[in-house]
C-alpha cells in the first residue's frame, strides 16, 4: 500500500517533508514523491504526520501474575492505540521475569498475544530480591534487550557492581530505577506543597538523586551502559548532563507526566496522582523541560503502570504507585513540548522512536527502505483525553478530560494495521 501526501518525518534519514511512503509486504519499499500507485491500496494522509512507529522502553504489562490490571493483549493494544510499535515490559511481574526460561516464554506468547513487538527486560537479581545476580548471559540469549530491577533499586552495591560488570561484557544496558529505599521513609507523595496540604509523608528529591549519582558513577567505572529511568528531579537531570560530558556510557528517559504536571496541581487525596517517582515541584518540572530542550535526555518513555479502580480508590496512603501512559504519551508530549516551543517535531520523533531503538538495538525507529514497516500516522489536532476509550485495562490517570493536541490515527507493525 501507499501512504500518500503525509508530512513524513524520519530523523535518521533527514526527511521532513510532504511525500509518500510505500509498503510492500512487511517492509518499507520506497519513500518519495508521486510514487506509482498502480495496483496499490492508497491511504490519503494529507494533513497528518507519517513517522516511524514509537518505541517505549518502559512499560508494565503485569503479565504474568497481575492480569486483573493488564495482560499482554490489552497492554499491547493500548500501546498500538498510542502509536507504539514496540514496547519493553519491565520484569516486576509475579513471578519476576528473572531467567532465560521466563524470557523465552514471553517471546513465545508474544507471537500470539501481542499486536506490537515485545522487547523483553530481565531482572538484575533472582526474584528481584537484590541478593543473587540472575543469569544475564542466558537471559540475553533468550531475547532480553536490557536488565532492570524496576520498581526498586539493587541496594547492595557489591551485587549491583558485579551485575554491571557482567552486563558490560554482554553489551546489555541497565535500565536504572533510582530510589534509595532507606530514604523513602514511608513517603507516598513529593515532599512539598501537596504533602503539606494533604498531611501526607513526603518523598524528597534526595531519594532519587543519591542513587542516580551512584549509578552514573558505576557506569563510568564498569563501562556498562546505564539508562536512567523516569528522571524526575532537576538535580538528577543535571547529574546526567555531567556524566555525559565526562564521556560515561549513559542515557536517560523522562516521562510525560513529569514534564506535563507538577505537585501543586494535585487537588485532593486522589491516588490517580500517585506515581513513583512522584509528581515533583514546579521548579523540577520546568527544569526537566529545559533539559529536554537542551538535549540532555535521549528518550521519552511512559512508565505505563496500570492498576485496578478498586486499588486506586484507596487514597495516597494505601493505593499502589502508578499511572497509565501508553495512550496519552504522544498527545501530552506534542502538546507540552512541540506546541509549547520546547522542541520541534523531528526531535520528538527522535526521542520517542529513533533513540529508544538505538539504545536496545531494535530494528525500528526509521523509515529507511528495507526497514520493517513499523509506522504511526498522527496529527496535531485538538482532542480530549477520555479514559472510557482506553484499550488498557487501567484507567488510572490524572489527565482524564484534559484538552490536548496530538492524535494517533493509525499504527502499522510489519505493514499490518494494528490500530
Amino acid at each position: 500500500m501507499i501512504l500518500r501526501n503525509g508530512h513524513v518525518i524520519d530523523p535518521e534519514n533527514g526527511i521532513n517533508e510532504v511525500c509518500d511512503v510505500k509498503i510492500t509486504g512487511s517492509l518499507i519499499a520506497a519513500v518519495g514523491h508521486d510514487l506509482d500507485a498502480e495496483g496499490e491500496a492508497v491511504l490519503d494522509c494529507r494533513g497528518a504526520y507519517v513517522i516511524p512507529g514509537l518505541v517505549d522502553l518502559h512499560v508494565h504489562l503485569r503479565d504474568p501474575g497481575q492480569t486483573a490490571k493488564e495482560t499482554l493483549r490489552t497492554g499491547t493494544a493500548a500501546a498500538a492505540a498510542g502509536g507504539f510499535t514496540a514496547v519493553a515490559p519491565m520484569p516486576n511481574t509475579t513471578p519476576a521475569t528473572d531467567s532465560a526460561e521466563k524470557i523465552a516464554e514471553l517471546v513465545r506468547r508474544a507471537k500470539d498475544e501481542c499486536c506490537v513487538k515485545l522487547l523483553p527486560v530481565t531482572a538484575v537479581t533472582i526474584g528481584q530480591e537484590g541478593t543473587t545476580m540472575a543469569d544475564l548471559a542466558a537471559a540475553k540469549a533468550a531475547g532480553a534487550v536490557a536488565m532492570s530491577e524496576d520498581g526498586k533499586s539493587v541496594m547492595d552495591i557489591t551485587v549491583y557492581r558485579e551485575a554491571l560488570r557482567e552486563a558490560a561484557k554482554l553489551g546489555l544496558p541497565m535500565f536504572a530505577h533510582c530510589e534509595d529505599r532507606s530514604l523513602v521513609a514511608g513517603g507516598v507523595i513529593n515532599a512539598g506543597v501537596a504533602s503539606e496540604k494533604l498531611g501526607l509523608p513526603g518523598i524528597t528529591d534526595a531519594v532519587e538523586d543519591v542513587i542516580t549519582a551512584r549509578d552514573l558513577i558505576l557506569a563510568g567505572e564498569t563501562g556498562c551502559h546505564v539508562h536512567l529511568c523516569h528522571v524526575s528531579t532537576a538535580f538528577a537531570a543535571e547529574l546526567l548532563r555531567i556524566a555525559k560530558e565526562a564521556g560515561y556510557p549513559v542515557s536517560g528517559e523522562v516521562c510525560p507526566h513529569h514534564f506535563a504536571m507538577c505537585d501543586d496541581e494535585i487537588p485532593s487525596d486522589d491516588a490517580n496522582y500517585k506515581m513513583n517517582p512522584p509528581l515533583r515541584s514546579r521548579a523540577d518540572m520546568e527544569a526537566l523541560r529545559k533539559a529536554i530542550g537542551d538535549g540532555v535526555f535521549d528518550c521519552i518513555s511512559t512508565d505505563h503502570a496500570p492498576h485496578t479502580a478498586e486499588e486506586k480508590s484507596r487514597g495516597f496512603a494505601k493505593a499502589p504507585f502508578g499511572i497509565v501512559g501508553s495512550e496519552t504519551a504522544f498527545a501530552l508530549s506534542y502538546t507540552t513540548l512541540v506546541k509549547g516551543g520546547c522542541i520541534d517535531m523531528p526531535t520528538l520523533v527522535r526521542m520517542m522512536s529513533t533513540n529508544p531503538s538505538k539504545i536496545v538495538g531494535h530494528t525500528g525507529g526509521t523509515l529507511s527502505v528495507g526497514a520493517p514497516a513499523d509506522i504511526a500516522v498522527v496529527t496535531g489536532e485538538e482532542c480530549t483525553i477520555d479514559v472510557s476509550e482506553f484499550k488498557s485495562k487501567g484507567k488510572n490517570t490524572p489527565f482524564d478530560g484534559r484538552r490536548v493536541y496530538g492524535k494517533v490515527l493509525a499504527t502499522y507493525v510489519d505493514g499490518r494495521r494494528v490500530y
